[in-house]
């Protein structure tokens, strides 16, 4: 799924990963799956915090920019810092879309999706995989 070529702070083989993940998490967060929509543990969660990537650790976004989308993920309307996400073209099923991965270790994360009318700053809104986060309470 990562591009090989990019060296990522955290880099590890898939024996590695499959070792740290479990086989739900490893497939979203290293093979660019998505878990089905609200089931997902942080949908609808308002916990003040920070969340994390589960496959390093690293913070990627805060509560205070989760927003209800309805969409069945999390949402939020801006990442933590713009370092802190990398963005991929993605036109797998048919459609144009961005893919939004860990900048510290390219697991992917969902995608964003800019223009739906979300009374949000920056009109945009990042589609992530509960099973792609940790929520570390404030």
């Amino acid at each position: 799924m990562t591009d090989d070529t990019k060296q990522y702070a955290v880099q590890k083989s898939d024996a590695e990963w499959k070792a740290q993940l479990s086989p739900a998490e490893f497939h979203v967060l290293r093979q660019a799956g998505t878990e089905r929509p609200f089931v997902g543990e942080y949908t609808d969660t308002k916990t003040v915090g920070v969340y994390r990537c589960r496959a390093c650790d690293a913070e990627l976004f805060r509560s205070e920019t989760k927003f209800d989308s309805h969409c069945g993920w999390p949402s939020f309307f801006a990442p933590l810092a713009e370092d802190r996400v990398e963005y991929i073209e993605d036109s797998t099923l048919g459609m144009k879309r961005v893919e939004v991965r860990c900048a510290n270790c390219g697991s992917h994360l969902g995608h964003v999706f800019e223009g739906e009318g979300y009374g949000t700053p920056t009109d945009l809104r990042y589609c992530i995989n509960s099973i792609s986060l940790t929520l570390q309470p404030e």
